[in-house]
């Protein structure tokens, strides 16, 4: 028998996405995580749930073992003392049916792990929520943290444009800009109403915007203000733009309605390249001889559609 106690460097990570959603998905991931998964993921990278729209939660690896009765036997270390606590089966949608555990056997599991912890055991709102999963032949267990789903929040702003990003995707795009924002410097230089503005300074990712339209901008700084976040936006457009950046953002929304010329969208992604040695573009027009031209090399790239049946869709696109 083979059995291993783990410290907590090592994490699994749930995910749940629709099938219109895999590929902005699999692009996060390979952002966040250097791989992809269709459920789960296992890393040494720690990162908070509520960062992302497709977690569905962290566990932080305490044991794992070949079978049920190991993790049981582990668990006794486990002291609680107080603290009440909660065993949580965490659900997989990828298993064949040989290996899928019904519903009373999640149960089952659950009871038997617990039985094991001192402690109190407390089916809602527990201190203390530990999780367990079968992943690649082995069975893991730890603490579980879920996501809070914050970006939900941000849905209703006071400002809105119909062509503003949803609150979703806008997340899902900063991760992709941004995996790390430690000592990262980040521009959305023509940010509009500040969706993306305001998903990366809830994630505490120190971000600036800038719009050409003096209406764009109030709405953005009211959109900031509304959530009690602080943020600088200024009128300028993107050829006035001076520093230089990490990353920059940039949805190109003037092709939806406005029809900008192909030379108005060149300029954009040339400052783009003045400005930031990163690029996260969406756009719903090819641009690749654009950037290519500009300077950039594309490394990663998706579709974000819109609906399954993908009436609407956006490339999002990497560059370097």
């Amino acid at each position: 028998m083979t059995i291993k106690s783990i410290e907590s460097l090592e994490y699994l990570y749930t995910f749940t996405a629709g099938r219109e959603e895999t590929s902005l998905c699999k692009l996060e991931q390979r952002s966040l995580f250097g791989q992809e998964s269709d459920n789960l993921i296992k890393s040494t990278t720690k990162i908070e749930p509520s960062r992302s729209p497709f977690i569905k939660g962290r566990l932080s690896i305490l044991y794992s073992g070949e079978t049920i009765d190991d993790i049981a036997e582990l668990v006794h270390q486990i002291k609680l003392q107080d603290k009440t606590f909660k065993v949580l089966y965490l659900k997989i949608n990828d298993l064949d049916n040989e290996q899928k555990i019904e519903f009373e056997e999640q149960r089952a599991i659950e009871r038997k792990v617990g039985w094991n912890i001192t402690g109190k055991a407390k089916m809602r709102n527990p201190d203390v929520l530990f999780g367990i999963v079968p992943f690649k032949g082995r069975w893991y267990f730890g603490t579980y943290v879920k996501n809070e789903s914050v970006w939900l929040h941000h849905a209703k702003k006071p400002q809105e444009y119909s062509t503003a990003l949803n609150t979703r995707l806008a997340r899902t795009i900063v991760n992709i800009a941004v995996p790390n924002p430690r000592g990262v410097s980040v521009i959305d230089p023509c940010c509009g109403i500040g969706t993306v503005l305001v998903e990366a300074l809830s994630m505490s990712i120190p971000i600036v915007g800038a719009d050409r339209n003096p209406l764009a901008v109030k709405g953005a700084r009211e959109n900031i203000a509304h959530f009690n976040y602080q943020g600088e936006v200024a009128v300028k457009d993107i050829a006035e733009q001076e520093g230089h950046y990490d990353v920059a953002i940039v949805d190109m929304p003037y092709n939806l309605y406005s029809r900008a010329t192909a030379e108005e969208q060149f300029t954009i992604i040339k400052n783009a390249r003045r400005i930031a040695d990163r690029l996260v573009i969406l756009t719903i027009e090819d641009m690749d001889e654009m950037l290519w031209e500009a300077g950039f090399t594309i490394i990663d790239r998706c579709v974000a559609n819109k609906g399954l049946k993908a009436l609407f869709s956006r490339q999002v696109i990497v560059c370097e």
